[in-house]
């Protein structure tokens, strides 16, 4: 028969001690992990709402009806051979009014741009609400943003809203090659 002693007692007790406090860290960790887990959802959820709100902010300007005016213009009815043509007839200096539309079309997609490098917007999202003015308003003044850049020793004129087209372009693209393969 075996003899139970005061120190096999107190070691028992030790050991079990022991097994239920590894036991609670375990179930405390697991706890934390989890918690953890959902406040990362949350947040990334939350970030996905203030995106989608970014960006709605952004579609509504584009759809506000001076900025609808001023884009069709400038697609539409302005003409122009030349950066010299364009100066002329919608210059800063000749047609303040004209100049003020055209300012305010670049500076709406440079600040885009931004936005899109910054990963502040999803560039799929801007794609498929805005791909075809983007890609189509750029290659319009294209040869105006470069002439300007190298007449004015400029070279960072309009840097986001091409860096904006050329992703928008590629994932077009993209989009279209896949689309092809199907």
């Amino acid at each position: 028969m075996v003899e139970i002693t005061y120190q096999m007692v107190l070691s028992t007790i030790q050991t079990i001690g022991i097994l239920v406090g590894i036991i609670y860290y375990l179930f405390i960790m697991r706890n934390s992990q989890r918690n953890q887990e959902l406040t990362l959802k949350a947040q990334e959820h939350a970030l996905e709402t203030r995106q989608a709100q970014l960006f709605m902010e952004i579609y509504n300007e584009y759809r506000n009806k001076e900025f609808q005016r001023n884009i069709s213009s400038i697609y539409n009815i302005w003409e122009w051979e030349g950066y010299d043509d364009f100066q002329e007839k919608y210059g800063r200096s000749t047609n303040s009014e004209a100049y003020s539309s055209f300012a305010s079309v670049n500076s709406y997609f440079e600040g885009m741009g931004l936005l899109v490098q910054r990963g502040y917007i999803d560039p799929q999202l801007v794609e498929d609400l805005l791909g075809g003015a983007i890609i189509r308003y750029w290659e319009r003044i294209r040869p105006l943003t470069m002439e300007r850049r190298e007449r004015r020793d400029w070279p960072e004129l309009c840097e986001w809203f091409e860096h904006l087209y050329d992703v928008i372009k590629t994932i077009r693209d993209k989009n279209r090659t896949h689309d092809l393969d199907r």
